[in-house]
């Protein structure tokens, strides 16, 4: 596990997802060439309603009468990840796509009728509930407050409503108590044969669990890219492996996916890739993999086929991913990485204190200096992200400011950092619920930078939370911002292999533009931007494209980090509010004690 609430992490929402059986015709992968070749080669996934079913469902998919299932995907709230000045920019609603749900679309029957809405892209019509048969929903826990909202929705229009995903699975009993009638928990290549089980049998509730058991991906279908308004997202997403070797006491993901890194097999992916060249997608693809080198073994496997694959389609897409700060130490991995286009990787740093580092079990981090390892990484050719929490036990104050230095030398151009979550179920979780320390009326957490702990912290939670606002308000300062982003860039060793010359879109030369009007002109920033600029262009005019991607972002944190500090400052305010009620009541209740 990289970080304890990156994107939940990150990231993929376990349950169902659209399909229309009329579309089949239409796509572009499904060729006859590539069908003969799948049912020569075993080990390529056979596309969509051509793959054999899990656990030998198929003749019940057949025999299940078409439905029209609704797919809504649950708003984000706004958060560090979201970005939202800076895709106005170019042109984009959304960061990613909901990969999960696109993924479980081709598993479902094909029999079916499929409506996908993804609200943070467009909200659902009056006439799209009237459509639908049956409502499926599924998020993770920054989402939840919407997909609940969703639930009651659909019920009180009378629909069939399907729940799951990482937060369904992890708290079952919020969905069950707005009214849900199917939860289909754990991992969907297992639970969803199930809930078409039950449909067919004419059920209309159950609740449906994997009963611990984990799923072998080498069944798991090629997703159905061709559902997603393509032009609405930033980036693609792919999945590569599920699950996390390590322990991390905060960590969700060994909860939820377990400690065995499993993986797909290198030619499911160069598939997925395949399908998304022929639709068109030429940008940036994420793989959401909460650890990409979890196995590395498997990982090498797949980097020596990805090379020469994305060497052949002249590199295509900009790879970036989340792994193990123990990256650093293989060099052949970094090597095999960034011959396959990889730009940039997500590292869980957490805190730069060893102890606390130690105490959440987190003793990657422990073995080899995060500050070299970082330079490492960075001077190999790859970009660094990296999350940081605030709020651990026995945590030292002044923390906030140790972070400030580690990011100022490393770099490190976004750093997220937020204050520390139990997450439901995680090691902590549990701990904290023993030693009574978990707080009633915020129990749940909301997984995103905006909340005070969900638990009463070893030291004052007044003084953590004004050292994370400082914290936040510090890092994201226009001139130190970009000043990170110049020395970060620059550090980069370029890539040896040639990625072709694209011009650029209408849209992304008026992006520029105003990233020269506002950083160049308007702001005190103006003979910084100039200055670094053509030193980039200079120096290492390779970076120069990622180097102004980064600078855009500043957009985003400005507006960021001033909604940070007053959401925490008002949470602060309540909670000072609550504790002097508190002890005014205190001699009152003494007083009527002893009377």
């Amino acid at each position: 596990m990289t970080c304890s609430f990156i994107v939940q992490s990150s990231l993929v929402d376990i349950l169902l997802a659209p399909i229309s059986a009329r579309s089949m015709s239409k796509l572009p992968y499904l060729k006859k060439e590539l069908l003969n070749s799948n049912l020569k080669n075993p080990t390529l996934p056979t596309p969509y309603s051509l793959l054999p079913t899990p656990y030998s469902l198929l003749p019940i998919f057949r025999r299940l009468p078409q439905m029209r299932a609704l797919l809504l995907y649950p708003l984000f709230p706004k958060s560090f990840w979201s970005f939202d000045k800076a895709l106005e920019l170019i042109g984009r609603k959304v960061s990613l796509p909901p990969l999960g749900m696109i993924t479980v679309a081709a598993i479902l029957p094909q029999t079916w009728e499929f409506r996908l809405v993804d609200r943070n892209v467009r909200f659902e019509t009056e006439a799209d509930w009237n459509w639908a048969d049956l409502v499926i929903v599924s998020g993770m826990i920054v989402q939840k407050a919407d997909m609940l909202h969703l639930i009651c929705e659909a019920k009180r229009r009378g629909k069939l409503v399907a729940a799951g995903g990482p937060y369904v699975t992890s708290v079952p009993e919020i969905a069950q108590s707005v009214g849900v009638d199917f939860l289909v928990l754990d991992e969907g290549e297992i639970t969803l044969p199930l809930l078409v089980q039950a449909l067919e049998r004419g059920e209309t509730s159950g609740i449906f669990h994997a009963g611990g058991e984990k799923p072998d991906l080498h069944n798991t279908p090629i997703p159905r890219f061709d559902l997603l308004d393509l032009k609405a997202y930033n980036e693609m997403s792919v999945q590569f492996s599920r699950g996390c070797p390590f322990q991390c006491e905060f960590c969700d993901i060994i909860v939820l996916y377990g400690r065995k890194s499993r993986t797909k097999t290198p030619a499911q992916l160069l598939a997925e890739l395949q399908a998304l060249y022929d639709l068109g997608w030429r940008r940036s693809l994420f793989l959401v993999d909460d650890n990409f080198i979890g196995n590395k073994r498997n990982v090498k496997l797949l980097l020596r086929e990805l090379a020469p694959w994305m060497a052949e389609h002249g590199y295509p897409f900009r790879l970036a991913t989340e792994a193990s700060v123990d990256l650093a130490q293989d060099q052949e991995l970094l090597d095999l990485m960034i011959a396959s286009n990889f730009k940039s990787v997500f590292l869980g740093i957490e805190t730069p204190d060893t102890d606390s580092l130690a105490l959440t079990q987190k003793f990657q981090n422990t073995r080899n200096s995060l500050i070299e390892s970082v330079q490492t990484i960075n001077q190999s050719g790859l970009s660094v992200m990296a999350g940081f929490i605030l709020g651990f036990d026995g945590e030292k104050e002044g923390v906030g400011d140790r972070i400030i230095e580690f990011v100022e030398a490393t770099a490190i151009p976004k750093a997220m950092f937020g204050m520390l979550q139990a997450l439901p179920n995680t090691a902590l979780w549990h701990r904290l619920e023993k030693e009574g320390r978990l707080l009633s009326e915020n129990q749940e957490t909301y997984g995103h930078q905006m909340t005070l702990t969900n638990f009463i912290p070893t030291r004052s939670l007044e003084k953590l939370a004004r050292e994370y606002v400082s914290c936040f308000w510090e890092l994201y300062e226009p001139s130190r911002y970009l000043s990170r982003v110049y020395r970060h860039f620059i550090a980069m060793k370029p890539a040896a292999h040639k990625v072709p010359f694209r011009m650029l879109e209408l849209i992304e030369i008026k992006a520029v533009l105003i990233i020269c009007w506002r950083q160049g002109i308007k702001r005190k920033t103006r003979f910084q931007f100039w200055r670094q600029l053509f030193s980039i262009i200079r120096q290492n005019s390779s970076a120069f494209v990622p180097y102004l991607s980064n600078c855009a972002l500043i957009e985003h944190f400005i507006e960021y980090r001033q909604i940070v500090r007053d959401e925490i400052e008002a949470e602060l305010a309540k909670l000072l509010e609550r504790k002097a009620n508190c002890e005014a009541n205190i001699p009152e209740a003494r007083e009527a004690a002893l009377l």
